[in-house]
Order: structure tokens, then sequence, then C-alpha cells
């Protein structure tokens, strides 16, 4: 009955959400956006894969300048060959944003080569997934370094060249877990949450400051989408990682770089993103029990895995492009199980 009650309480939510996404934020770029990205300066903090690198390719395709970050440099050398060919003017900088130094350092060979940066995007992060107790907490301290610190670090560099320059756009990966916390991703949820609060707090300080016009802090928050950010988590669950109605990543790409051009302080990426993100401000505790009913059986659903660290300490070869695979994976999952028949 208790999954009855769960499945009605979804289906109606995702019948709202479809009358919501009319309200939804149009974020397709149109011809009049790609003249004014021509010669901007974007710093990409993680744009070797996943959402990173299909805003890096977006940003060469309209002739940015684009400083590439990341911690794999020999994939940042084939990202810059992918702006470059596509007419935009590309500097790679290899940077592991867990470190203050590193983030410092991009900035001065940001400057040095462009003299401004327009738009500094925070993009880079990892995650692990299983029970709280079960993860190692090296995993957890260094999933916080990168995805709190690591924002913390590129937002105090950005921030303190707008003021010196009088203007500029910070553009900050947040996550429905922003506002949505999910069972077994507890300290990604936890980061996002910082993420969110960040934000939040920068744009009032930028307001006290009488600059809020002219600099401004976005928070983007996507709903889970297909890229290597499943297959570089820690994953201590047993199973490889599922989610449901996952998107497409060059949706989500589109839109980071569309709210770069117009930007407002949250971004909530599509229709499933902003109905979990309205009805957790009417409903957070239904909301809340409603996705870790749907996370704990789509994580049953998946295959045996064994217990990895993925990315969270160090680069992996696997997960170079834009999309990760995963809706394939999990369909070839769901049709093994539909012949092997009920157990």
């Amino acid at each position: 009955m208790r999954l009855v009650n769960t499945v009605m309480v979804v289906l109606a939510l995702l019948t709202v959400g479809g009358a919501l996404s009319g309200c939804a934020a149009p974020t397709h770029l149109r011809a009049s956006d790609g003249a004014r990205i021509q010669g901007r300066t974007y710093v990409v903090v993680g744009a070797s894969s996943g959402f990173g690198r299909g805003v890096a390719e977006r940003l060469g395709a309209n002739g940015a300048n684009v400083v590439l970050a990341a911690r794999r440099a020999e994939l940042l050398e084939e990202v810059a060959g992918q702006v470059r060919s596509a007419g935009g003017t590309a500097l790679v900088v290899p940077t592991d944003v867990g470190r203050p130094e590193d983030v410092a350092r991009l900035a001065e060979a940001a400057l040095a080569r462009f003299g401004r940066i327009d738009v500094w995007m925070n993009i880079a992060g990892v995650g692990a997934i299983g029970r709280f107790e079960e993860i190692p907490i090296e995993d957890h301290s260094r999933i916080v370094q990168t995805n709190l610190n690591g924002v913390i670090y590129g937002s105090h560099a950005a921030l303190r060249q707008f003021k010196a320059q009088g203007y500029g756009i910070l553009v900050n990966m947040g996550s429905v877990e922003s506002q949505v916390p999910l069972a077994y991703h507890s300290s990604y949820a936890a980061t996002k949450a910082g993420v969110w609060a960040l934000g939040r707090t920068l744009n009032e300080e930028l307001r006290l400051a009488g600059v809020g016009k002219t600099i401004k802090v976005v928070t983007v928050m996507p709903w889970a989408a297909d890229t290597p950010f499943w297959s570089h988590a820690a994953n201590y669950s047993g199973h490889k990682p599922r989610m449901i109605l996952m998107d497409d990543p060059d949706k989500v790409a589109e839109a980071i770089v569309w709210v770069s051009l117009h930007p407002r302080e949250e971004l909530p990426v599509g229709w499933k993103a902003q109905t979990a993100s309205t009805f957790h401000t009417i409903l957070p505790d239904l909301t809340e029990r409603i996705s870790a009913d749907i996370v704990h059986r789509e994580m049953a659903k998946g295959s045996p895995d064994p217990a990895t660290t993925g990315a969270v300490h160090r680069p992996m070869e696997e997960g170079r492009g834009v999309e990760g695979g995963v809706r394939k994976r999990m369909d070839r999952e769901d049709k093994a199980r539909k012949q092997s028949g009920p157990r």
C-alpha cells in the first residue's frame, strides 16, 4: 500500500511538473546570445568532462576565450583542440580545485593571457554513493574539499577580480540536491546545500557593497543528468548507480552558458528540477521521503558493483565525454531483469 501511495504522489508531482514547465526559464541560446559570447573570457573549472566540457565546447563554438581547468591535463588539451577548431581561444591550466594555491594560479594565468575575466564557472564536482557510515571518512572529507571548499576558493578569486574590474558573473554549480537532499548521497548533498547558501550570502554582500547590479552570483541547480559523474563517484552501495528520468547533459550545459548572459540568483534547470524545488518549499518532509524511496528502489536495480573510490581522490581514465552512458546501461539492466523474470 505504501508503494502504491508513493507512486500516486510521484505521478501527481510529475503532472504538476509538466504544467510548471511552461514557467521554467527559456534557457536555449539564440543567435543574439552567441554574439554576446564572442570575445568574452570564461574560466571553466571542471572542463575535462560532463557539464564543464559541454560548456567549453559551446563557448568555443561562439568565439569565446576559454580558460580550461581540471586535474586531467592531457584531456584538457583535447578539449582545447575542440575549442580552437570551433573558432574559440583556449588556455589550459591544470588545476586541483581542492588546493587554494592551484586556484590562485588559475586566476593569475587567465589574467596574464587575457587581461580580464568576464565569467568564472565553478563546475567541478565529485560524489560518494552509499550509506553515510559505510563511506570512508577520507572520501567524505575529499568531497567537501572539492565541492564546497573548491567553490569557495574559486568564488574568492573571482570576486576579488570582479571588484577590481567593476563587473563579472560568477556561476556556481549546485544541484537539485541543494534543496532536496537524497538518501545515500549525504556528503554530496551537504556540499551542494553549502554552495546554495554561499551564493545567496554573496549576493547580499554584493548588494550591500553597492555592486549588486554589475557583479552577480548564480547557482545552477540541475536534475540528475547522464554525465561521467556517476562513473567518477565513489560507490559503496554494492550496485551501479541509477536515477530515474535522467536529463540530457547537453540541456544543462546550454543552460549554464545561457545563465552567464541572463544571470539570476538561482536556476533550477528544467521542469523536474523546478518541480522538486517548488514542492520541497511547500512539503519538505514528504518530498524528501518520496525522493529517498525512489533512490532506495533504483539503487537496488543496478548491476552488482564492487566498492570503489572512483575519481574522488585522483583522476581516472574512464569518463572523458559530456555524456556518461548511464541511460543506455540502465536500459540494458532493465531488459536483463525483465528477461530473467520474477524471482
